[in-house]
C-alpha cells in the first residue's frame, strides 16, 4: 500500500511481520500439514513479540491497536508463505467479542491470554442446516436455575483440537416475544455433553475442520458473554472482522503466489529472454497485482471504519473487502500456476496447493452470492427475493 495511505508505524508493523515470515516461510508450514500438527512455534513467536494480540485492549495485555493492525499481520504472514488462520478466529472474533462486550472477569481469564498466544478460543456459528442464514441457526440456549443448558449442531468449525474455548452462537428465547435471538457463549471443549468429530477436507491446511455436537451441554451463569438482549450487535461485532481478516488472509496468499511467479517469470528463459518480458505473461500478473492492490485498499478502509467504530459502514466495506480479496486471490493463483506451466503443479514450488486453499476466501466466512445479495439489498436498495 502506498506510503500516504499507511502510517509510519504501520510499515514498520509490516516489515517486521515479513521478517518473521520470512523465517518460517512456506516449506515451515509445508511440514507441519504433512506431519499433521498445527503452527505452535510460529503462533508462540508471533504471540510472544505482540502481533497476536496488537487488536485488544492494553489494559489486558494488547497492543492497544484495532482491526487495521491485526490485518496487517495476517496479510504479511501469509506473504510470506505462513499464515495462522486461526488469527481470524481467536483475536480478531472472539477476542474482539470479549472485549467489547464481556465482564471484567471474562475480560481479565480471556484477553491477556489470547493476546500472548498461550490460549487459543475457537468460534462455533456455522451449522449443518442453516448454511449462510444465520437467522436459521437452531442451537438452543435455556436456563435451568442459574445455569444454562446448550442444545444443538455445528460444523466446519476451525481449530477445535487446540482451542481451550469455544464461543458458541447459540439463540435464546426472548420472554416478551417468544422470538429466538442469538447469544454468545463460552464453551470449554471437556464439557460433558460437547462433541467433536474431524471433517475429512481434502483442503490441505495445518488447522483441522471440526462437526460438533452439543447435547444438553451446562453452563454456568458467567458462560454468557455480554447482554441477554443484546441479540445481532454482538454477533456481528465479531462477523464484521472475521470478513475483514478473511480478506487480509487472502490478499496475503495472492502476494506468495503472485511473488513466486515474477519471480519465476524474471528467470525463466524458453527462447532468448525470460518469459517475463512477453505481455502474454507480463500482462496477466501485472493485472493481479492490480487487483490484489484495490482489495487491500478497500480491506485498509473497511478496518479503519471498524476501528473507528461505524459498524453500519464497517459492514459494507468489509463484505465488499472480502469479496474483492476472494477474487483477486483465485485469481493471482491461478495466473502464478499458469505461469510456471508443469512446474505449478509440483510439490518444489508449492503453488498447486493453493489453487483449492483460494477458493476458500470465495465461500467462508460468507460466500460471494451472499456479498452480492448483502451489496444489493443494503447498498442498491433492490427488493429481497428472499
Amino acid at each position: 500500500m502506498s506510503a500516504t495511505l499507511e502510517t509510519e508505524e504501520h510499515r514498520d508493523l509490516r516489515a517486521a511481520v515479513a521478517a518473521l515470515g520470512k523465517r518460517y516461510g512456506r516449506a515451515y508450514l509445508t511440514r507441519a500439514v504433512a506431519e499433521g500438527r498445527p503452527l505452535t512455534e510460529l503462533w508462540s513467536e508471533a504471540g510472544k513479540l505482540g502481533y497476536l494480540g496488537v487488536n485488544l485492549p492494553e489494559a489486558y495485555g494488547g497492543g492497544g491497536g484495532g482491526i487495521a493492525e491485526l490485518a496487517i499481520v495476517l496479510e504479511e504472514l501469509g506473504a510470506a508463505g505462513c499464515p495462522l488462520l486461526m488469527m481470524v478466529v481467536s483475536p480478531a472474533i472472539c477476542g474482539t467479542v470479549i472485549a467489547r462486550f464481556g465482564t471484567e472477569e471474562q475480560k481479565r481469564a480471556w484477553l491477556p491470554p489470547l493476546a500472548n498466544g498461550t490460549r487459543t478460543m475457537a468460534f462455533g456459528i456455522t451449522e449443518p442446516d442453516a448454511g449462510s442464514n444465520s437467522h436459521r441457526i437452531t442451537t438452543t440456549a435455556r436456563r435451568d436455575g442459574a445455569d444454562w443448558v446448550l442444545t444443538g449442531r455445528k460444523v466446519f468449525i476451525s481449530g477445535v483440537d487446540i482451542a481451550d474455548a469455544v464461543l458458541i452462537v447459540g439463540r435464546t428465547e426472548d420472554a416478551r416475544t417468544g422470538r429466538l435471538k442469538p447469544c454468545l457463549f463460552i464453551v470449554p471443549p471437556d464439557a460433558e455433553g460437547f462433541q467433536r468429530r474431524p471433517i475429512d477436507m481434502e483442503l490441505t491446511a495445518a488447522e483441522k475442520q471440526f462437526e460438533l455436537a452439543l447435547e444438553e451441554v451446562r453452563l454456568p451463569s458467567d458462560a454468557l458473554v455480554g447482554e441477554e438482549d443484546a441479540g445481532l450487535l454482538q454477533l456481528f461485532a465479531g462477523l464484521n472482522p472475521e470478513r475483514i481478516m478473511t480478506a487480509a488472509f487472502a490478499i496475503g496468499m495472492g502476494r506468495h503466489a503472485l511473488g513466486r511467479a515474477v519471480e519465476y517469470a524474471r528467470e525463466r528463459t524458453v527462447w532468448k529472454a525470460p518469459i517475463g518480458s512477453h505481455q502474454a505473461i507480463a500482462h496477466p500478473l501485472a493485472q493481479a497485482h492490480i487487483d490484489l492492490e484495490l482489495a487491500r485498499l478497500m480491506t485498509g478502509k473497511a478496518a479503519r471504519l471498524y476501528d473507528a467504530g461505524d459498524d453500519v459502514g464497517a459492514g459494507e466495506a468489509a463484505n465488499m473487502a472480502k469479496y474483492a480479496a476472494g477474487e483477486a486471490c483465485v485469481r493471482a493463483v491461478d495466473q502464478a500456476v499458469h505461469t510456471l506451466g508443469g512446474n505449478g503443479l509440483t510439490r518444489e514450488f508449492g503453488l498447486a496447493s493453493l489453487v483449492t486453499a483460494s477458493r476458500v476466501a470465495r465461500i467462508a466466512p460468507v460466500s460471494r452470492e451472499m456479498i452480492l445479495n448483502y451489496v444489493s439489498h443494503q447498498t442498491l436498495g433492490l427488493p429481497r427475493s428472499y
